[in-house]
Parts: C-alpha cells; sequence; structure tokens
C-alpha cells in the first residue's frame, strides 16, 4: 500500500516492493544491498553446491547460506530502526525486501537445482504470490509470511514437488509460513465463499515465477469477483471490525493490542482495503484527492500508521517474537526503544502511552469519516435503525436528520454562533440522535472558536450544565465531546488527562475514560438501575442532593493528575477556578473543591482503618463535619472506585463503605456519643445472648466475661457466635477451626481459637498464605483465660471466596502449619515470584507510623509493592521484634498494597519513641527488600 509521508509529499505512487529484484528499492531503512544481496547471496549459494550433491545436501547448503543472510539482514534493519526509532515504514519495506529475496532464491533453487524442468508444458507453471499484509509490502520483524502458490490448472506432481520443498527450506528458516497452493479459478471460487480469503487476496504481489498467470489472476479477481460487490465486502469488514473490538475490547483498556485491538493496525488496513475494493487503487491518496479526507485528516492517517507500526515493529524485537499484545513490562521496553523519557513527574512509559491512546482515537475518528463517504455514495447500507421504519424525531431549525443522524444544514449558519459548538450536543440529546460525522469534522476543525468569550458566556454555561443534569445520558455526550476536543477547549484543565494512562495494574482506563465511566455510573444510579447492588448510594440519590455539585466535582475529581503534585491538591485548586466558570455560585463552588480535595478520604478510611475502632468515625465525621458532605462524598466514591474499571468494586468494598457511611451518619445526626466503646460492647452482649439462648446462664455468663472490650466492637454477633461455640469446650493444645464464606462480604471467614503464644498472628498469616489465600481483613483478641481469637477474611487469587469443595484442603495445609509439620518460609520461596508483566511497575515503599488514629493502638501503615508472602514477611517480622498485633487491614490497589497493623509493643504500650519507630522501619524495609529480591530472581 503506497503511503506517503504527508499530505503535502508528491502525489505519484509507486510499488512498494519493485517486482523487479535487479531494482534496488529506495524506501528501506538501510541500503537494500546491505539488507539482502541477492546477487552476492545466488552466487555464494549456487557455488557452494557439488555437481553430485544429493537432495538433502541442497537443502541444507540453502538453509545454511539463507540463515547468515537472513540473520545479517534483520541484524542491518534492527540497527538502522534503533537509530531511527520512528522510521516504521521504511522498516516494515526492509522485512519485506528481506523476505522477497529469501522466497526468490528458494524458488530457483527448489526449481533449477531440485526439480528442474527443461521443456515444462503450459499445466506446469507456478507464479510465487505474496497475499495479506506481505502482499502489501509491510512486514513487522515476526510477521507471518502469506504465500499463494498460483498454478494453471490442477496441480502437478512437478509443481508438488516444488513447493513442498520451498515450504520445507522455508520452515527450517523459521518462517512462519501461510500458504495455499490454488488455481485462478479455485481462487475466484474460495473469494466468493469466503471474506478473509477475499481480503487476503485482495492484496496480492508477484514475489517470483509466471508473471502472466499473476496477471490474469488480478484481473480476473477485479471483473469478475470485486467489480459490483463493494457493498457486502464492506458490510462484511465492518462486522469482522465489530466482532474484533468486542474480543479485543475498547482502545482505552491499559494493556491494548496493537494489532487487533480498537483503534489498532487492523482497524487502519481495514480503511486500506475497503479503498482498494471501492475504488481500485493501493493509493491511500485518492482519499485525500476525492475530498473524502482534508489535508489535515491525511496527514493524521499517515502519523498514525507511521506511530502504529513503529510500535509493533518495537514490540517484535523487544518480545523476540510476534508479540502483539501491550503488556506493562514491553509499554516499558518499547517506550525506551523510541526514546521515551521521565519529565514532568510522569514516567516515559505514561508518556508514550499517552500517544497510543491518542493515535488510536484518531484512527477511529478516520475510520467513521470514510464510512460516512461510502454511505453517501450508497456503498453502504443505512444503519439499522433506519431499517426499521422508525419515526425521525423533529429537530431544531438548523439541523437535518440524515441517514437517521443529527447533521447541520447550513455550515456557514453554524460557524456564524459560536454557541452552536455547544448546542449541537445539546440536541443530539434532546432527540436521541447520533451526530452525523460531516457535524463532527466541522466542529473538530473549528475549536479555535471556544475561546475565552465563549467559556465566559452564561448561556454557554447553561448548555454544558444541562449536558450534565439534563437529559440523562452526559456519558455520551462527554465522550464525543472528548473525543472531539471540544471538553478540552471548553475546559482547557482537562485537556492534560486525555489520554493520560496510569501506569499501573488498578487502572482499567485511561484518566479522561475513567472520569466518563464514574459519570455513567452516577446517572445509572440516579436511574434507578443499582438499586439492590447500591442500596446506600441509591437511596442518597432518592432523597435528593445537589446534583451539580455531585456531577461537577466528579468531572474535576482527577483534573490535576500527571504531575509532580498530589493530584487531590492541585485538583481542589483547579476546581475553584472551574467550578465557578461553570456557573455554581459561591457555596457549591466551595463544596465541588472540598470533594475534589478530599474524594480519596472515605476510601482510605474505608479499607485502610478499623471502622470497629470508635476513634476511626469519630475522626472521619469531624472530617467531613456535615451530612450533606457525607452523602455527596459517599456516592462520589462508590462512583469513583466503580470507574476504575470491571470487577473492582465488589461486595467487599461495598460492606466497608456502607458501613463507614451509616456509623458516621449515626454520629453527625445523633452526637459522637453514640460511638462509645462501652455502649457498643453492652449492645453486642445482648445480641450474642440472643443468638444463644439455648445456652446455660453459667456458660454465658463464661463467655460474656473472657473477653476484653475491643473483642466487642470488632467483630459481628455471627464471629461472636462461632467463637464461642469454638471456646466452650477447648483444651490447652487444641487448634478450632470454622471456615465459612462471607457472602456479605465477598470472602472466607476463617476462625481460629487456639492458645495465645507469641508470633501468633505472622503463624496463621503464613499459613493461609501456602494456600494460595489473599488476606482482606484480619483480626485477633486474646482471652482473660489464655486463649487467642483470630478472624481472618481471606480471598483466592481471583479476589473470590473459596468454595465448598476447597475448604477441606485449605483447612487440613492450616493444621499442618500450625502444628509445625510444615514451615512457611521454606515452603514459599518457590511461590514468592512475581509474573514476568508485573515486574515493570515501579512501587516506593511508605512506612508510616500513627498514634493518633486510635486510643489505645499505634497504627503502622506500610504502603509497597504488593507479592507473595508479603504480608507473612511483614507479620513476621514484627513478631521478632516483640510486637503484638491486634488486627490488619489489608488494601490492594493492583500491583500496589497498603498493610495497616494496629499494634502494642510487649508492655502494651503505644509506639511513642521516635528510635524505636525508626529502628522498627528499618527492619521492616530491610523485610520487603529481602522478598523483593527473591521475587525479582524467579
Amino acid at each position: 500500500m503506497t503511503l506517503p509521508p504527508t499530505a503535502s509529499a508528491a502525489r505519484a505512487s509507486k510499488p512498494a516492493i519493485p517486482l523487479d529484484e535487479d531494482k534496488l528499492p529506495d524506501d528501506l531503512i538501510a541500503p537494500a544491498a546491505d539488507i539482502f544481496d541477492a546477487s552476492s547471496t545466488r552466487e555464494a549459494l549456487f557455488s557452494a553446491f557439488e555437481p553430485d550433491a544429493t537432495e538433502a545436501d541442497i537443502r541444507r547448503i540453502t538453509v545454511a547460506t539463507l540463515r547468515a543472510a537472513q540473520k545479517q539482514g534483520r541484524a542491518t534493519i534492527a540497527e538502522a530502526f534503533a537509530a531511527e526509532p520512528f522510521g516504521a515504514r521504511r522498516t516494515v519495506r526492509s522485512y519485506s525486501w528481506l523476505t522477497d529475496g529469501i522466497v526468490r532464491l528458494v524458488f530457483e533453487v527448489a526449481t533449477q537445482r531440485l526439480h528442474r524442468l527443461h521443456n515444462p508444458t503450459e499445466g506446469e507453471r507456478i507464479a510465487v504470490i505474496a497475499v495479506g499484509g506481505y502482499g502489501r509490502g509491510e512486514m513487522a520483524p515476526f510477521s507471518d509470511v502469506d504465500l499463494l502458490f498460483l498454478t494453471p490448472y490442477k496441480i502437478t506432481p512437478w509443481a508438488e514437488s516444488v513447493i513442498e520443498s520451498m515450504l520445507y527450506m522455508l520452515w527450517d528458516l523459521k518462517l512462519k509460513v501461510g500458504h495455499a497452493s490454488r488455481t485462478v479459478r479455485d481462487c475466484l471460487r474460495l473469494g466468493a465463499e469466503d471474506f478473509t480469503i477475499r481480503t487476503a487476496m485482495l492484496e496480492n504481489r508477484l514475489i517470483t515465477g509466471h508473471a502472466p498467470l499473476a496477471a490474469d489472476l488480478e484481473k480476473r479477481l477485479r471483473k469478475d469477483l470485486f467489480d459490483g460487490t463493494a457493498r457486502e465486502f464492506v458490510e462484511a469488514k465492518l462486522a469482522e471490525r465489530d466482532a474484533r473490538h468486542e474480543r479485543q475490547g475498547q482502545r482505552y483498556m491499559v494493556e491494548p493490542n496493537i494489532k487487533e485491538g480498537k483503534g489498532g493496525l487492523r482497524d487502519l488496513q481495514s480503511l486500506f482495503w475497503i479503498t482498494k475494493y471501492v475504488h481500485a487503487t493501493d493509493n491511500v491518496l485518492v482519499l485525500l484527492e476525492k475530498g473524502i479526507f482534508r489535508p489535515e485528516e491525511y496527514d493524521t492517517f499517515c502519523e498514525a500508521e507511521r506511530f502504529l507500526w513503529a510500535v509493533r515493529c518495537h514490540l517484535h524485537l523487544a518480545g523476540n517474537r510476534a508479540v502483539e499484545q501491550l503488556t506493562f513490562d514491553m509499554q516499558v521496553e518499547v517506550a525506551e526503544r523510541m526514546g521515551y523519557v521521565d519529565k514532568g513527574g510522569r514516567r516515559a512509559v505514561e508518556w508514550f502511552m499517552q500517544d497510543y491512546f491518542l493515535h488510536a482515537t484518531a484512527v477511529g475518528d478516520l475510520t467513521r469519516i470514510l464510512l460516512t463517504s461510502l454511505e453517501a455514495d450508497h456503498t453502504k447500507d443505512a444503519p439499522l435503525i433506519m431499517r426499521m421504519f422508525k419515526r425521525q424525531p423533529k429537530t431544531k431549525p438548523g439541523y437535518a436528520v440524515l441517514n437517521n443522524r443529527l447533521a447541520i444544514e447550513d455550515e456557514d449558519a453554524f460557524l456564524a454562533d459560536k454557541l452552536n459548538m455547544l448546542r449541537l450536543f445539546e440536541e443530539a440529546l434532546r432527540t436521541g440522535l447520533l451526530i452525523h460525522p460531516d457535524a463532527m469534522r466541522l466542529v473538530q476543525a473549528n475549536l479555535h472558536l471556544i475561546d475565552d468569550e465563549l467559556r465566559a458566556d452564561k448561556e454557554a454555561r447553561r448548555i454544558f450544565l444541562d449536558l450534565l443534569l439534563k437529559h440523562g445520558n452526559p456519558d455520551r455526550a462527554l465522550r464525543r465531546m472528548n473525543e472531539l476536543g471540544v471538553l478540552s477547549a471548553f475546559i482547557p484543565d482537562f485537556a492534560p488527562i486525555v489520554a493520560m494512562m496510569q501506569f499501573n495494574m488498578y487502572h482499567h482506563y485511561t484518566v479522561d475514560e475513567h472520569t466518563i465511566q464514574c459519570i455513567w455510573n452516577l446517572s445509572e444510579i440516579e436511574h434507578g438501575n443499582l438499586n439492590e447492588e447500591l442500596p446506600v448510594a441509591s437511596t442518597i440519590l432518592r432523597e435528593g442532593v445537589n446534583r451539580r455539585i455531585l456531577y461537577v466535582a466528579l468531572l474535576l475529581h482527577d483534573i490535576g493528575k500527571g504531575r509532580d503534585e498530589d493530584h487531590s491538591v492541585l485538583g481542589a485548586r483547579i476546581a475553584r477556578i472551574v467550578a465557578p466558570n461553570l456557573g455554581l455560585n459561591k457555596a457549591e463552588a466551595a463544596t465541588v473543591e472540598w470533594l475534589v480535595r478530599y474524594h480519596l478520604l472515605m476510601s482510605d478510611m474505608a479499607q485502610k482503618r478499623d471502622i470497629a475502632d470508635p476513634r476511626t468515625v469519630r475522626d472521619f465525621a469531624k472530617a467531613v463535619g456535615s451530612r450533606e458532605r457525607l452523602d455527596l462524598l459517599c456516592v462520589l466514591t462508590v462512583c469513583d472506585i466503580r470507574g476504575v474499571g470491571p470487577e473492582v468494586w465488589n461486595n467487599w468494598k461495598a460492606a466497608l463503605i456502607r458501613a463507614l457511611y451509616r456509623q458516621t451518619r449515626r454520629a453527625l445526626e445523633s452526637g459522637m456519643e453514640a460511638l462509645n466503646r462501652e455502649n457498643r460492647g453492652t449492645e453486642a452482649r445482648k445480641l450474642l445472648r440472643a443468638e444463644l439462648e439455648d445456652w446455660s446462664a453459667a456458660d454465658l455468663r463464661t463467655e460474656t466475661a473472657r473477653h476484653y472490650d475491643p473483642y466487642w466492637q470488632g467483630l459481628h454477633v455471627t464471629a461472636h457466635v462461632v467463637f464461642a461455640k469454638l471456646l466452650r469446650n477447648i483444651e490447652d493444645d487444641e487448634i478450632e477451626i470454622d471456615i465459612h464464606p462471607d457472602d456479605d462480604r465477598d470472602a472466607t471467614r476463617v476462625c481460629f481459637a487456639m492458645q495465645d503464644h507469641p508470633g501468633i498472628f505472622s503463624r496463621l498469616a503464613g499459613a493461609l498464605a501456602l494456600v494460595g489465600a489473599n488476606v482482606v481483613d484480619a483480626r485477633t483478641f486474646t482471652t482473660k483465660d489464655g486463649f487467642v481469637t483470630a478472624a481472618f477474611w481471606i480471598q483466592d487469587a481471583e479476589g473470590t471466596p473459596y468454595e465448598d469443595v476447597r475448604i477441606p484442603r485449605l483447612r487440613d495445609m492450616i493444621g499442618k502449619t500450625l502444628r509445625g509439620d510444615i514451615v512457611p518460609r521454606e515452603a514459599m520461596r518457590s511461590r514468592d515470584k512475581l509474573k514476568k508483566r508485573e515486574k515493570a511497575f515501579r512501587v516506593p515503599t511508605s512506612i508510616t507510623f500513627d498514634n493518633d488514629g486510635s486510643e489505645i493502638f499505634t497504627i503502622i501503615e506500610v504502603d509497597t509493592r504488593d507479592r507473595p508472602g508479603l504480608l507473612y514477611d511483614l507479620t513476621s517480622t514484627l513478631a521478632a521484634a516483640n510486637i503484638r498485633i491486634f488486627s490488619a487491614l489489608i488494601a490492594t490497589y493492583g500491583e500496589q498494597v497498603v498493610d495497616t497493623f494496629y499494634v502494642k509493643d510487649m508492655f502494651g504500650l503505644k509506639f511513642h519513641s521516635k528510635s524505636k519507630q525508626a529502628a522498627l522501619e528499618k527492619k521492616l524495609r530491610a523485610a520487603i527488600a529481602d522478598g523483593v529480591e527473591r521475587a525479582n530472581t524467579g
């Protein structure tokens, strides 16, 4: 496919790879002879053949000679590409040139030495034709070599022998060959039946062999197969594209497939295919010459093609194989190869991926433009909805409905009023129509109209807020406005986060798409679609909140990301200016600013602090200050977590947020005394007595008297019942275990009762780690008569509870570990390994000591890189330092984990000494470092 570098380049078309091997191309990344010198390689090859050489000798010599030439050629291309990391077009041509040379010499050996015919008949002719991407003259380092062996009639024994010998030699050269042997008639028949075959043959190119046969195929394909069938071909390609996107995910997914994903190379190639099929040319400049693309759109097309091919080539070279998935580890490698560097508080890989997503979005825009042109030419059927004879909605003056899309009647009149740049989206939401691509192009080409004057216009602010608040599906308008650049033009502070990737395993989307996902979740809650799943948030919205505040806060909550400064602090400063500019009054703007500044507060409190500790709820209530802010923050937090990605929100997080909200609301409405420790203990004992009504009074007195106050406030009555039964007749040397699913929390609860001894928490953590369990919450309590009661909530590697069938093995392994039959540290050495794709992440370790967050405990918070065995390492270190762990909370954010421990020293006191804190921090950091070394040497 011919593709000059820009629209201003020469308009002449030339074949990508010359068919005459004696003519050296000038569009390669290095001198053609340095990549593959056909003459000298042929001379070396044929001079090595002895007159009496056997077929096996000839094949062996051919493979050895060509392997050396191939190795040299690949090294030459890779070296030149490394020096010019964006020289993608010339690189893909170079790999095709090298492959052409190899295929031609293999064919020559097969036909001139192995199966020579002195007087071939008409039926003994072969044309070796490249098809697919190779036929287009575009190959990544490890692309497939797709070949069509074309014969005039039914394949002869001679042709069969030639093809077989060629394939064996090409396979010995480690080329991944896709091949077919067909006649012209076969090609026409199969192409009529299968669009994949038809597409491959669309890009056929003669490599070597009988040229008239190849010319006949090209002529017959166009005349008998392609002409008059453009509509069905386009529809097939579009259906294929939709199915591919469904399999691969959206372009906003953070580990995209460079070849098959949305906005990837396959989408660009679809444009090539459709252009060639419809316009009978392999020169994409026809799209410019026919007015389908504007010059700037054509330049965008070329830049996207250049960038995506560069990424794919670097990806293959980095993986030393045909890698198409931009996994996290490969993203780091490719970014480095392409010359990206860390700057502005962001890693090189994040800058690289932002460019990737911007190009992927551009590819989607270009596809839409081409399809509009096809629709206008009646090449593509009108959308399905139009064919269903639905009545078209009535539009306001200045708009029309074209192919069931909202179109602009008079472009000059539209542009004469700047407000129309926003009214278009309002009218689209009002009518429920999709915006016509021509209208979108008009907006995109005139973004300069969105200036300070328009931003300050009261009507413009009204329209924008109505897009969020009035029509019920704000995400649709925001996503289209974002893709066209309108959102960044109207709110310039939004521009830096467009297509911004956060390089971690927690966030599934770019920052801008995450923001839109959050707003979509809010609208879903408002529509009543999540009443059962989100009862608290749904109730809050039904009872009424200031929607202007909530929607604007969600729109701005991550607007400060990607800078050196804390994004919540910077975002709050931005919100202080943007919120009034969007039409919010002073009080509303102040609340938006507060929500942006503290949008992580509720999530952090719920996941990193012990909600059962009255001090946690008291401090949170003081920080929130009012019921209004609590309601707004709760809904924002739910939407924020749900907007991170699929499966991130679960019952565990829901239970934590719900409990924190209800306790805080009670404190705000009834006073802080409602959180009194003693009151909660009295209520808990009362509930236990009700559950154990069949117990004797003496047994109940024994049970309620044996526990200290923290036990009663730290567990639900269901756990109190379990522990009461485990302790009822326990002997000193017994280990009692109860394992049951906790459906309300999407976890399995494991309760232990045994004689207390130092380091018990660490031993329990080691036992659970050995069975591959992830601890998400844990509480340990000591009874007055010397026993320990410990409750651990665990999930499997997929973040789900253990099924009943796996619980016996879980119980057996835990028992063996606690009895000393298995030593956790030794048994876990083989498991402390990180997956390759996870090694690319940098997570700095932060350790803090908090003596104010709890009345009776020191809170140690360890924020570090997650890995297998980490919790055991940390708890072992604490145990060795004679520190007693009373509870642990584990909050995981992809590759990052925050382990929070509520502890006392060996004398039952808090850690106030700075020197003791420093010494303990040093030991914890050493344990983390040792574990990292083990994990990275796997």
